[in-house]
């Protein structure tokens, strides 16, 4: 089969650089999915991203689509044909349709039927038809117009380059002829607009492609282009004696913004060093896109790494232009943070009192009023210090009034913190300001001290139960509050610190403190549920298995730290060679229980026992009752789900000997009682029957 290279490139003004890596995977995606749809066999794709372009290169792509056959089946061949054999109407509008003569019409089946030979179409013709389609379904969330043309796009469009092989297909795609000419670096090549020839690099298209832009100062390979960013950024921090902050969002941005990477190394005044760093680099990485460098204990040094779009060779004016831009944003952030000095953090309670919170629930202050009540709660049920936790919940929500986080909300506790600092707070109450919303993403660290545990777990199930209690709970997508991330960190802090909390009283005294403002009689245990849900979602990520989450969640364990040693227990279970067994086995145990008629009366009467099986069986489970007693009450619940692997054994003879629907009343009790102490040994764990 005879294959060439295919190469598409769309140009435009300046892509939007928070979601170009985006569009260049979907525009990739999407031209995959048009290939396979139509037939077209390639060996394999890749996708480019720049800041004035997309593309993707296709390599091997085969320049037909194969000749294939259909069938098209038509009426009854009953309803096609009269008594006498003569076609119906039927037969003559199907031949009709389908351009061939009735006697061509195969007529062996239950229905009429034809065969087509259809000729594959070139690529040439089909691909005009995919790109568009491609670009079509790109996740653009608002899409622009731009002169006098009704055509719509991210941005207006600017050249577009299709190739297959060295010959141009054509087409017009979003106002632009196909043709080979691209454009180089804006400002560094000698001549913007630049022709690609296959035939110049006999190698492939895709390294045509890359060569000749990268001669004209464009690196159109994202990964690549990104590569280089963090090689030299991080040779330019380790020669200014400390390490760059990249967080992954910003590393994308940057890399989006330019064509050809070019870091340098910028400073500003240590002065600015006493504002709390958190300031500073937020304003430096989320307006200016610096890299902020940091020693080796993480403390900001006076300097940063910005990357330029030119090679300059006077880079100084580089250098001092961002200079002199970064520095009135960090002058704001100095002047906030010593005009919100000027007074005390709990007088900014005043300000919160007119605050609303949400309409129904009342104000920010009125909510850490309530914030403070729970968490002196939770302090005195986990071993903390109650006066602390207490303090640190009046004052958690005291930095939303000041100027500092006015101006950067993202540092809301972090603000609390330094500003309690600055007030002679206790140590543990100014870090609960800051710990009260962790964690605060997947996989983010927990509060450190009692006091942030207490503070951190009285926030987020203030936030649960208050909308819960005004029948608001999230549905499908819309989870205005976070309500599933504030529960997740809720079980995580619980669970991870082996905190012994009961979440039904913990809620309870929640919405205590809402006094007459819930409206839901049903909070409590909306509240359970919903935490309940959100246990599949958490152990799922962990790779435990779903039937081993719906195991334990049957039972409902009012406590996270136990919900977690049951589900580490029957995974372990899971593993064991008696365990398929076991389940069967607990299975048919609740199938015959959950009959009807069915009652248990009580415990098992041994004079009752005629059977050597039901004997041993019995004997067995009284010994274990007694054994795994001290475990169970321990919440030591893998050893006790191992013993209980003994079982298997008697469980088997008991089933392939005794019949429990015994004519005799009192044996057949007697043995529905042994069933259901039998199982209610392993619901002492988990219900064993659910695992597959």
């Amino acid at each position: 089969m005879t294959t060439l290279p295919f190469l598409v490139e769309l140009g435009c003004e300046e892509l939007p650089p928070k979601s170009l890596k985006t569009l260049a995977e979907s525009f990739l995606a999407g031209i995959e999915a048009g290939l396979k749809q139509a037939g077209l066999s390639y060996d394999h794709a890749r996708y480019y991203a720049a800041p004035r372009r997309l593309a993707v290169s296709v390599q091997h792509l085969a320049l037909q689509q194969p000749d294939r056959t259909v069938y098209v089946d038509g009426p009854p061949v009953k309803a096609a044909f009269d008594a006498n054999g003569n076609p119906t109407q039927a037969a003559v509008g199907f031949a009709k349709k389908n351009g061939v003569d009735i006697a061509d019409i195969d007529r062996s089946g239950e229905k009429l039927r034809v065969s087509k030979h259809i000729q594959g179409e070139t690529a040439v013709a089909l691909l005009p038809q995919i790109v568009q389609q491609a670009l079509d379904n790109l996740p653009i969330a608002k899409r622009m117009r731009w002169g006098a043309s009704k055509v719509e796009f991210v941005r207006p469009t600017q050249w577009l380059v299709m190739l297959l092989g060295d010959k141009v297909v054509p087409t017009t795609i979003l106002s632009q002829q196909a043709d080979r000419i691209t454009r180089g670096h804006r400002f560094m090549a000698q001549d913007e607009r630049l022709a690609l020839h296959y035939t110049n690099y006999p190698a492939s298209l895709e390294h045509s492609y890359e060569t000749q832009l990268e001669m004209a100062y464009v690196v159109p390979d994202f990964a690549k282009r990104q590569q280089m960013i963090v090689a030299a950024v991080e040779k330019l921090a380790a020669e200014q004696g400390g390490k760059a902050l990249m967080p992954a969002a910003l590393l994308d941005e940057v890399t989006a913004l330019v064509e050809y990477p070019v870091p340098l190394v910028c400073r500003f005044e240590e002065r600015f060093l006493h504002v709390p760093q958190e300031a500073l680099i937020s304003t430096m990485q989320d307006n200016q896109k610096y890299f902020c460098l940091v020693d080796n204990n993480g403390k900001l040094l006076p300097r940063f790494i910005t990357v330029a779009n030119v090679k300059s060779t006077n880079a100084k004016f580089i250098v001092e232009g961002n200079e002199k831009v970064v520095r009135p944003r960090l002058t704001d952030a100095e002047f906030f943070f010593k005009q919100d000095k000027k007074v005390k953090l709990e007088s900014r309670n005043e300000r919160l009192k007119t605050v609303v919170f949400q309409a129904q629930l009342g104000t920010v202050y009125e909510k850490a009023e309530r914030i403070s009540e729970l968490a002196a709660f939770i302090a005195a049920q986990i071993g903390g210090d109650v006066a602390l936790a207490q303090r640190a919940g009046i004052l958690a929500k005291c930095d939303l009034a000041t100027e500092m986080v006015g101006e950067f909300p993202e540092l809301q506790g972090i603000a609390g913190y330094y500003y309690a600092q600055h007030d002679g707070e206790a140590n543990d109450v100014a870090l609960a300001l800051n710990e009260q919303y962790l964690p605060k993403f997947a996989g983010d660290v927990l509060p450190s001290t009692k006091t942030g545990l207490a503070v951190a777990i009285a926030d987020k199930l203030d936030t649960l139960v208050g909308i819960f209690g005004i029948n608001q709970p999230p549905t499908g997508s819309k989870d205005p509050f976070g309500l599933r991330r504030a529960a997740i960190g809720l079980l995580r802090i619980i669970i991870e610190k082996e905190l012994a909390l009961d979440i039904n009283v913990l809620s309870q005294q929640a919405v205590n403190a809402y006094g007459s403002k819930l409206s839901n009689a049903n909070t409590v245990n909306e509240v359970f549920e919903f935490l309940l849900g959100r246990y599949r979602a958490m152990y799922e990520e962990q790779g435990i298995a779903v039937d081993v989450i719906q195991a334990v969640q049957t039972l409902k364990p009012a406590q996270p730290l136990d919900f977690d040693r049951r589900i580490k227990a029957v995974a372990n279970f899971r593993n064991l060679a008696e365990a398929e067994a076991l389940a069967a086995a607990n299975k048919r145990v609740a199938n015959i229980l959950s009959k009807d008629g069915v009652t248990v009366t009580g415990g098992v009467d041994n004079s009752l026992l005629s059977e050597v099986a039901e004997q041993a069986l019995a004997a067995q489970v009284a010994s274990l009752q007694t054994q795994l007693a001290p475990l169970f009450a321990a919440g030591d619940y893998t050893p006790a789900l191992s013993a209980l692997a003994a079982l298997r054994a008697p469980i088997d003879q008991f089933f392939d000997s005794v019949m429990v629907n015994a004519e005799d009343a009192a044996i057949r009790q007697n043995r529905l009682n042994l069933l259901a102490s039998l199982r209610e040994l392993f619901l002492k764990t988990a219900d064993i029957s659910q695992l597959q």
